[in-house]
């Protein structure tokens, strides 16, 4: 007998609907099987969940975590991954109201005797009762994987590898499963190379620090090198390293966790305070640098936004942020990829009053025969951390020939 039909209703016998078994009388390889058999996958499945609920809701589920990333993961046009049966009777793949989008990973089948068998799909999809069972299947799922985390960590990091991506997406769609959800959710950060969570993140957190700290961009190896960080590290504080696009989404949305808002070094004006004695440096101040950065800003003109000092770089000369209301700098690029944002991403420019070239430049403004070569420093500077975030220079025959020149001038000590 089949288990399911795409095209009409069948009806499974006691053999096949191994769902309504109980679970002792399952083996392990039975579930894999059907795990297979339903997913049409070739894995083994990484968490198998069976739980028949009795009650004012009355359903059966076998649900399975996929132990890789299906392929329709992110396909909108997908269909339900958890089928959908009435007393053994097969009634849809199309009810999408059982399980929320972020625990699309799942596969499986549902049975229940609460909804009528000739109910319509179209139906189906305002169903309160369906609606139930979807919210209790989500609680009963959230409570396995946390169970999973705690016990077998090296699993569950795999799992969260796979679909924290999609997970995630239910802070932001599912604000009343937020804590839930908040629960399993793991970050790299640069504290540690382990996943960590933002309960731990919030444990380590230094007297009197009132934000989570946070960057985002494509890979966590190079964001763990932005210069962007350099102050917040030298200071002791955390800073979580956010590599997945939905992250652009969900942390405006969130905005706050346990009464700590997420702020973005890259964003913004970094308020820091001074620096440890350790990281004391000599720095260009007062008057050199006002002449200097208003040099830089009238100079450079519409490649950047703004110039100015900053406290948020300690080995890096120079770094490009965002403004407070200006669209973060990564989400920028992502829809410039995508073909909804075009042309150059100008941000502002902040440059650092302790780092040698930066003192060197201030002290060229007093010759005024070299400040056209400072402003040539401040352009491939600003092409620099183009380069640096993944862009390309604003014009490349330009930018070749004055990192030539600047070589040239070098080597042979012309001034």
């Amino acid at each position: 007998v089949k288990l399911a039909g795409a095209d009409g209703e069948e009806t499974v016998n006691e053999a096949s609907a191994l769902w309504m078994r109980a679970r002792k009388d399952v083996t392990e390889e039975q579930y894999k099987e059907f795990y297979q058999h339903v997913s049409h996958a070739f894995d083994d499945p990484l968490l198998t969940i069976h739980n028949k609920a009795e009650g004012r809701l009355e359903y059966t589920a076998l649900l399975f975590v996929p132990g890789t990333q299906p392929a329709d993961l992110y396909q909108p046009e997908r269909k339900s991954p958890v089928r959908l049966y009435v007393r053994r009777v097969f009634v849809t793949d199309e009810a999408k109201a059982l399980i929320p989008s972020y625990l699309r990973f799942l596969r499986g089948v549902v049975d229940t005797e609460d909804i009528a068998l000739n109910v319509s799909r179209e139906m189906l999809q305002h169903d309160p009762v369906l609606a139930r069972i979807g919210s209790a299947l989500t609680t009963k799922v959230f409570s396995e994987l946390e169970r999973k985390a705690e016990k077998e960590p090296e699993a569950y990091e795999k799992f969260w590898e796979n679909f924290g991506p999609v997970l995630k997406e239910g802070l932001y769609e599912d604000p009343a499963k937020r804590d839930q959800i908040f629960k399993l959710a793991r970050f790299r950060s640069t504290a540690s190379d382990k996943l960590t969570s933002l309960a731990d993140y919030v444990s380590r957190m230094k007297d009197k620090q009132e934000s989570i700290y946070f960057i985002t961009g494509d890979n966590a190896a190079v964001l763990k090198h932005s210069p962007q960080i350099e102050g917040f590290l030298a200071r002791g504080y955390e800073v979580l390293l956010l590599t997945d696009a939905v992250d652009e989404f969900w942390v405006p949305a969130v905005a706050v966790f346990d009464g700590k808002k997420f702020v973005s070094v890259t964003q913004g004006a970094a308020d820091l305070g001074p620096a440890p004695e350790t990281e004391k440096k000599e720095r260009v101040e007062g008057g050199e640098l006002a002449v200097l950065i208003a040099h830089l800003k009238q100079g450079l003109g519409d490649t950047v936004t703004d110039v100015r000092s900053t406290d948020r770089l300690t080995d890096s000369a120079a770094c490009l942020v965002a403004g407070d209301k200006d669209m973060p700098r990564h989400l920028a690029r992502m829809l410039r990829a995508q073909g909804q944002l075009q042309g150059p991403l100008p941000g502002i420019l902040e440059i650092n009053p302790s780092h040698p070239l930066i003192r060197a430049m201030a002290q060229q403004m007093t010759d005024v025969g070299a400040r056209e070569r400072v402003l040539d420093l401040g352009r491939l500077l600003v092409d620099q951390e183009r380069i640096r975030e993944g862009d390309g220079p604003t014009d490349v025959a330009s930018f070749t020939k004055r990192l030539s020149d600047v070589m040239t001038r070098a080597l042979t000590g012309r001034a």
